[in-house]
């Protein structure tokens, strides 16, 4: 199969060059693949909203990049914050162009919240379901555009490069191309080859390498897992970012309820299980600290208490205005027995989103010739060391856009490489079918723990040398199964979040400091020496 463009991945990112590609060239093939259904992706359950400056008389884009810069603790790249920030505004009403509604006060203009580390009130949304939101208008656009093509339940194996010609591909090799993948398709159970001029990678975050997330189960990394093996650059893996408040449920595992910190943004109180507010102790914007100092806090305090928990207080919000502003979460809370009128709701804080990824320029280029990246998959240099809430699906928009620009110019003279003809058809000769799911299943179990446990929230040297050795004999492990059975997206997922697994271990033991969202006990100052992680 040969197409113009091919995107990998239907959310925010993805759908939005798709729709820019699409529309700006209406005689050109745009193929978009999924590993499930189209709307599941990260951004559907993005709760909070998305962040830009719409009041000028109060708000500013010098306060919006400040705050960024802030949260940032340092790595921000000052020049593509700016960007971001700047061109934001004219990406969401592009979105809104789409499609996508936002909540309005009853003078017609929009409801703008205010979240951890801003200083303004700036951050649209629809409820609390804004990403549930934004991918349905852009869905419904994507739907209308007779050259989108989007194909569910094809499962992405390995980008083609150079290598599939024979070619001994290292990081020093230069000019490394991108001409197409090998997927999986999940309906025949066969694989095929897909060459593309334009690769767009928007696969999402990596949220299930831990065992309690509020990403879904498709975050397995894929994206950033397959530009290492292409020899491709990923930096500042260290920097996982916790959401500190994720509904505790007994016994639930996998992806967490997300309560969102606009909870917090309309006067949530957290508590600790003495019905203490503790925030005051750790930060004096209290739950308004951003995200990093508020999951440290939580943790320090369960760990004090020996809980699994905190409690976040809402009962002081009038209950008409907490369903009409965050019904989702009320109806969820309403369902295990919470009312959250009279009641505490606990919550604990769950891995939320990878600050770092597949490192960009500014346009959204890769380190490998016509393979872009964008969304959570990418590191575009705005997070640095800690997202600040709300940007990520505005970073999103404006650097699918500006991958967009960047790849427009260069389709008007591409054709299919006649080197990507010469790449042979998958060869799956001498494996069989696995004969035990649980080699599988119980190495999953194993990876998500030994994260969560050793390189979580808090780290050591001694946890992360731990991670380590034992992410080599998963890695062994794995490798062999690879080698020798039919590939499933099961495996390659486990195979996918192992390498992720260990790219973080990697860049934090190469963080001889503690910054943003990573915190080491055995160096818990800051470096003067401020850099970026390098893989």
């Amino acid at each position: 199969m040969q197409t113009d463009f091919l995107v990998i991945g239907s959310g925010i990112a993805g759908l939005t060059f798709a729709l820019k590609a699409a529309q700006r060239f209406p005689d050109k093939k745009v193929l978009v693949i999924t590993k499930t259904q189209a709307d599941e992706t990260n951004t559907k359950y993005a709760q909070g909203g998305i962040a830009g400056v719409w009041d000028f008389e109060k708000d500013s884009f010098d306060k919006h990049i400040e705050d960024t810069l802030i949260s940032g603790d340092g790595l921000c790249n000052k020049q593509v914050v700016e960007i971001v920030v700047k061109e934001g505004v004219d990406r969401i009403q592009e979105l809104i162009d789409w499609g996508a509604r936002f909540d309005k006060e009853s003078d017609g203009d929009y409801k703008l919240g205010k979240e951890g580390g801003h200083s303004e009130f700036r951050v649209l949304h629809h409820k609390d379901v804004t990403g549930r939101e934004m991918e349905r208008a852009m869905l419904e656009a994507a739907q209308n555009q007779p050259n989108i093509r989007i194909v569910n339940h094809c499962y992405v194996v390995d980008l083609l490069t150079q290598h599939h010609l024979g070619y001994l591909i290292t990081k020093s090799t230069p000019h490394i191309e991108c001409y197409g993948v090998y997927v999986l398709n999940l309906k025949t159970n066969q694989m095929e080859k897909i060459l593309a001029n334009i690769t767009v990678l928007a696969s999402g975050g990596n949220g299930q390498v831990y065992r309690s997330t509020t990403n879904p189960g498709i975050a397995t990394g894929d994206g950033i897992a397959m530009v290492y093996r292409a020899k491709g650059r990923i930096e500042n893996m260290e920097f996982i970012q916790f959401h500190p408040t994720a509904l505790y449920e007994l016994g639930v595992t996998g992806q967490s309820f997300l309560i969102s910190e606009a909870v917090r943004g309309d006067g949530g109180i957290l508590r600790n299980k003495n019905g203490e507010a503790f925030m005051e102790r750790y930060d004096p914007r209290k739950d308004l600290a951003p995200r990093d100092i508020v999951a440290r806090a939580i943790d320090s305090e369960m760990k004090i208490s020996g809980t699994e928990y905190v409690y976040l207080d809402v009962t002081h919000i009038p209950t008409d205005k907490f369903i009409e502003h965050f019904p989702n979460i009320y109806e969820k809370c309403r369902s295990i027995g919470i009312d959250v009128a009279k009641q505490y709701i606990p919550v604990a804080p769950a891995a939320h989103y990878s600050c770092g990824g597949i490192k960009t320029d500014e346009w959204g280029r890769t380190s490998i010739k016509n393979l872009y990246a964008a969304g959570e998959c990418a590191s575009t240099g705005l997070h640095g060391a800690n997202r600040l809430a709300s940007n990520s699906l505005l970073e999103a928009m404006v650097f699918a856009h500006r991958s967009f620009v960047d790849a427009a110019e260069k389709i008007k003279s591409m054709e299919v490489s006649t080197d990507a003809q010469s790449i042979p058809d998958w060869k799956a000769t001498g494996t069989t079918q696995p004969k035990e799911m649980i080699l599988i299943t119980q190495s999953l179990k194993e990876l998500q723990q030994v994260m969560s446990d050793y390189v979580g929230i808090v780290r050591t040297n001694i946890r992360l040398e731990r991670a380590a050795k034992r992410l080599d004999l998963l890695w062994e492990e794995t490798e062999s199964l690879y080698q020798t059975t039919a590939l499933s997206p099961q495996l390659c997922e486990l195979r996918n979040m192992i390498t992720v697994g260990y790219l973080i271990v990697k860049c934090a033991q190469f963080r001889k400091e503690s910054r943003g969202l990573h915190f080491n006990t055995d160096y818990p100052y800051k470096s003067t020496l401020v850099q970026n992680i390098v893989l």
